[in-house]
C-alpha cells in the first residue's frame, strides 16, 4: 500500500502506540456504562477520573474543571452559545483568524441580539487590541492559530478582559503539546482542547471552565460532565485522551528541539525557492510552516506532492472544502493571489529529518516543474 510520508500533524495526527493499548480493554471486556453502580460502572468511572487528572495536569488545572466533550468544536461551541445563554445580551469579540468553530457560533449570537467585534491581526498574523475599548462580555482568541502556528499574547489579552469585568475563552487545541500550556498562567476563564492532535483519538475533547464561570449546557438530560454535557461517556477515547495527555508532558523540551530543526529546514528550502513564509517574524508553534511559491496555487502543489508521495495542506482541514483564499491570510493583508499558493507544512512526533530532507527534494522537483509549465504557456 502507498503511504506517502505525513506532513499535516495540525489537522491531525497518528494514534501513539501507548494510547491504542490503553483504549483497547474499554472497546472489549470492560465495556460498563460509568453511571452504574456495580462494579463494572465503577471501574469505568475510575478510568474517567484518572484520565480528567491526568488531562487537568497537562494544563495545569483543577480535574473539577475538566468537561469531556466530543472534540474541540463541540468545546468552543459549548463556552459560547452556553456562557452568552447566561448573560444578558452584549458583544463578543473575536478575532480575525479564529477557527470556523468559534466564528460561526459567534455569529449565531448576533441573531439573538449580541454585537459582533472582530479584533485585527497585523501582517505576521498577531491579534492588536490597541484601541479596544473591551465592552465585551465574551473575548474568544486562539493561543495558536492552526495555519500559520502564530502565538497570541493570551495572558495579557486575558488580564485586559478581567478588568473589564468580561471572560475570555482560549481555543488551545493546536498549541497542546507542541508547546507549554498552562490555563493558570494565562489566567482565561475557558480553554478548549483535543485529543487527535497530539496523538489521541479523534472524537474527544474538553472544555477546560474556571469554577466561577457559570455556563449553560448544549446538551441536557442525565447530568454528566458537571451537568454541562448529558449523555453517557465516550470511555475509550476519554481514556485514550488522558494517556495521550501525560505522553504529551514528558521530554517536551527535546521535542520542541527536534521539530524547531526540522521547521527551519523545510524554511531554507522555501526560501531558497523564492518562496514566503506566512508569519515568519512572530512566535510560532515550532512544528508549523506555511508558505507561498509565487505564481504556483496551492491546491495544484499539494495534488503534485502528494503523488510524489508527500502529504501536505493548502489550509485548515476544516476549511478544505472552500474555494476562497484563506481568511487567516486575507485578514494579514496577503493578496489573494499569494493567498491561493498557500500551503501548510505541520511534522509530528513521528517526522524525521530524512522525511524533511526527502521533501525539500520533492518540493524542488516538483515547483521546476510546475514553473517550467507556466513559461511554456506563457511562451
Amino acid at each position: 500500500m502507498f503511504a506517502p510520508v505525513y506532513l499535516d500533524h495540525n489537522a491531525s495526527t497518528p494514534l501513539a502506540d501507548a494510547v491504542r493499548e490503553a483504549m483497547l480493554p474499554w472497546l472489549g471486556a470492560r465495556f460498563g456504562n460509568a453511571s452504574s453502580r456495580h462494579e463494572y460502572g465503577r471501574a469505568a468511572r475510575r478510568a474517567i477520573d484518572e484520565a480528567r487528572a491526568q488531562v487537568a495536569a497537562a494544563v495545569n488545572a483543577h480535574p473539577t474543571e475538566v468537561v469531556f466533550t466530543s472534540g474541540g468544536s463541540e468545546a468552543n461551541n459549548l463556552f459560547i452559545k452556553g456562557a452568552a445563554a447566561r448573560l444578558k445580551p452584549g458583544a463578543i469579540a473575536i478575532s480575525a483568524i479564529e477557527h470556523p468553530c468559534v466564528r460561526e457560533p459567534a455569529r449565531q449570537l448576533v441573531r439573538r441580539g449580541w454585537a459582533l467585534k472582530e479584533l485585527p491581526v497585523d501582517a505576521q498574523g498577531r491579534v492588536q487590541v490597541d484601541g479596544f475599548d473591551w465592552q465585551a462580555s465574551l473575548v474568544s482568541v486562539m493561543l495558536a492559530n492552526n495555519e500559520t502556528g502564530v502565538l497570541q499574547d493570551v495572558s495579557t489579552l486575558a488580564l485586559q478582559v478581567r478588568r473589564a469585568g468580561g471572560w475570555l475563552h482560549t481555543d488551545a487545541v493546536q498549541a497542546l503539546g507542541k508547546i507549554a500550556v498552562d490555563f493558570r498562567a494565562l489566567g482565561v476563564s475557558a480553554m478548549t482542547l483535543s485529543a487527535h492532535k497530539i496523538g489521541g483519538p479523534q472524537g474527544a475533547g474538553a472544555l477546560i471552565l474556571d469554577k466561577r464561570v457559570d455556563i449553560e449546557p448544549l446538551i441536557a438530560g442525565g447530568g454528566h460532565e458537571h451537568g454541562l454535557r448529558s449523555g453517557t461517556e465516550n470511555i475509550a477515547a476519554i481514556v485514550g485522551f488522558g494517556v495521550a495527555c501525560a505522553l504529551a508532558m514528558s521530554q517536551p523540551a527535546a521535542r520542541r528541539e527536534q521539530l524547531e530543526a526540522q521547521r527551519e529546514r523545510i524554511e531554507r528550502c522555501v526560501l531558497a525557492l523564492g518562496g514566503t513564509v506566512f508569519g515568519a517574524q512572530a512566535l510560532r508553534l515550532p512544528n508549523t510552516c506555511y508558505f507561498a511559491l509565487d505564481h504556483i496555487d496551492g491546491e495544484t502543489l499539494v495534488g503534485k506532492l502528494d503523488r510524489a508521495g508527500f502529504a501536505v495542506a493548502s489550509g485548515s482541514a476544516c476549511s478544505s472544502a472552500s474555494p476562497e483564499p484563506s481568511r487567516t491570510l486575507t485578514a494579514m493583508g496577503v493578496p489573494q493571489e499569494q493567498a491561493r499558493g498557500a500551503v501548510r507544512v505541520s511534522t509530528g512526533a513521528m517526522t524525521k529529518m530524512q522525511d524533511v530532507d526527502d521533501f525539500c527534494s520533492a518540493l524542488a522537483q516538483v515547483a521546476d516543474q510546475l514553473r517550467g509549465l507556466r513559461a511554456m504557456a506563457e511562451a
